[in-house]
């Protein structure tokens, strides 16, 4: 799932950016920290059921789909999105494709064991779509695990823009208009969150943990874990 149903226009994967080689390599060497994190923290056995929730069509950069690519029972695994992304099932067979409308996902209560998201949330919209986000994924699933950048890292990872989106919102996204950079300019494709955001859309009983990736040394990513 990514942001609207214009998310196939947008680059998340830096593809025109002169700086596109060295920041996919430091890309995938963080998310495969996390996937690392995320099979110490769950430890799921062969014959847990996973949905993996904003899978992209993305084929070139090695860090898209990178949980499909890196998960071994790939067989109990099912991944959705908004956008096409039917391709997985040849590229890693046992998997599963269902795509979804983006609001709703097409699953009953409680149908996955885990359900995982990796740098979704800060692209599906407003705090209240954020919140709804979070909820569903809690709908579909008994345990979480959601990972989404880090606002307060000094590197703003879209952008590849230092220090510009620890000002306030609306300023940053003149900014960014200003620059050239106008589709990261939009909430509903943008919208960073810090560690108190994330508390503050989660229910009070949720249980969850969160905590922080780090990336030479400074925490670049915030990992939600409900298990």
């Amino acid at each position: 799932m990514a942001a609207g149903t214009e998310a196939s226009a947008i680059d998340y994967f830096w593809n025109g950016h002169p700086l596109r080689r060295f920041a996919s390599a430091v890309s995938f060497r963080a998310r495969k920290g996390m996937f690392a994190t995320f099979m110490r923290e769950l430890v799921p056995a062969p014959d847990c059921t996973i949905v993996d929730v904003g899978v992209t069509p993305e084929r070139a950069s090695r860090e898209a789909n990178f949980f499909e690519a890196l998960y071994p029972y790939k067989h109990k695994l099912t991944a959705t999105s908004i956008e096409d992304a039917s391709y997985l099932e040849s590229e890693y067979p046992g998997v599963r494709f269902v795509q979804t409308d983006g609001d709703r996902l097409p699953f009953g209560d409680k149908a996955f064991d885990v359900v995982v998201s990796f740098a979704v949330l800060e692209h599906v919209g407003d705090r209240e779509r954020q919140r709804r986000f979070l909820a569903e994924l809690m709908r579909v699933g008994r345990r979480l695990f959601l990972t989404t950048p880090n606002r307060w890292h000094p590197i703003e990872f879209h952008t590849i823009v230092p220090f510009i989106h620890w000002l306030p919102q609306k300023l940053h996204q003149a900014i960014l208009r200003r620059i050239g950079l106008r589709v990261w300019a939009e909430t509903s494709a943008l919208n960073l969150v810090t560690k108190k955001d994330i508390a503050g859309l989660l229910p009070a009983n949720s249980g969850a943990r969160i905590e922080s990736h780090k990336l030479f040394g400074i925490p670049s990513n915030l990992i939600v874990i409900i298990d």
